[in-house]
């Protein structure tokens, strides 16, 4: 029987999410890949216990995660069961919906009628009463933003989530979600953005508006897809992300101005004695206006390379001008 690290407290440290009363640890980990179907269930197991021995309590997913669709959720949910039954009140459990689930006109986008199955369903794939945090995961051009905020709302009241949240809103969508939940008696708690070094239009607004609604904010894609490691340091290697036809990261994606900077990038985090990959998350922590980093991982020895990356959480003045030049 699993029993987990009685020192998992002692060894993290957790941030308040905006003004909530709800706190998360600087990293969370996120099942949006390794934990579908398709994979090795004893290997997300494995690497779930893994990460809440090391006091990460916040786990991550969405209706479609996979492949196929669910069944991250399902595995979690056996995990859950096999494993976790006794710590539920410990962990930080969310997921979302506003992607592709099902066929027809009510398996996707922000309407009611979507969120709040979607909603159902996942609690039926985890077995669970309830999640802590449920997610508009991206703003829809034609539903009202009222009606897919009042969707959040609505399964906020009823129980079946505790906190509303949204994710890849730009930042007056953000704010005028932000307004219409406070007014239904819901507010906001966290928006989760894709944000690295290599994407920061967040910066542009997202933050401000953040802290001016008392938000937290978590970040996705921290590594933009895998570029903000060692991996690309001497081009695409075979069964890398970019080598593969399907998936977000292109070859076109990879210039030789993009590879110059991961490589200067790279030696600056081996002045830090860090990789760059724990350099890249970290430097999301330094702003306070970021709650959590979401990381993933395909093995244990993975997530702990990670999570080795809190060793070093701090920059100088000249580490952060000389990231800005490189960047620039």
């Amino acid at each position: 029987m699993y029993q987990p690290n009685p020192s998992r407290y002692e060894i993290m440290q957790y941030n308040r999410c905006g003004k909530s009363g709800l706190k998360l640890p600087p990293l969370s980990l996120g099942l949006w890949h390794n934990f579908g179907g398709v994979d090795v269930f004893e290997n997300g197991r494995a690497m779930i216990r893994k990460a809440f021995d090391a006091g990460v309590t916040h786990f991550d997913l969405a209706n479609n995660y996979g492949p196929p669709p669910g069944s991250a959720e399902e595995n979690f949910g056996a995990i859950l069961r096999k494993d976790f039954s006794a710590y539920r009140d410990e962990l930080v459990i969310s997921t979302k919906a506003g992607y592709t689930m099902w066929e027809g006109p009510y398996g996707d986008w922000g309407s009611k009628k979507y969120l709040v199955a979607s909603l159902d369903q996942s609690l039926l794939r985890m077995k669970l009463d309830y999640v802590d945090i449920f997610y508009s995961h991206r703003p829809d051009p034609e539903t009202p933003l009222e009606e897919t905020m009042d969707a959040l709302a609505h399964v906020v009241k009823q129980g079946k989530a505790l906190y509303a949240g949204i994710s890849n809103y730009p930042a007056d969508k953000t704010n005028e979600a932000a307004k219409m939940l406070r007014n239904m008696g819901v507010p906001c708690l966290i928006h989760q953005p894709k944000y690295s070094m290599f994407e920061r239009w967040v910066e542009k607004g997202l933050l401000d508006v953040v802290e001016q609604e008392g938000m937290g904010l978590i970040a996705f894609s921290p590594l933009a897809q895998g570029l903000l490691t060692d991996r690309y340091l001497k081009g695409i290697p075979e069964g890398s992300r970019a080598s593969k036809a399907h998936g977000f990261l292109k070859q076109k994606d990879i210039t030789p101005e993009k590879l110059d900077k991961i490589s200067r990038l790279n030696q600056l985090a081996l002045a830090r004695q860090q990789s760059l990959a724990q350099m890249a998350i970290v430097w999301l922590l330094k702003d306070k206006r970021v709650t959590s980093v979401l990381i993933g991982a395909s093995s244990t020895e993975q997530l702990d390379t990670n999570l080795e990356a809190l060793k070093n959480t701090s920059f100088t003045r000249d580490e952060l001008r000389k990231i800005e030049e490189i960047l620039s």
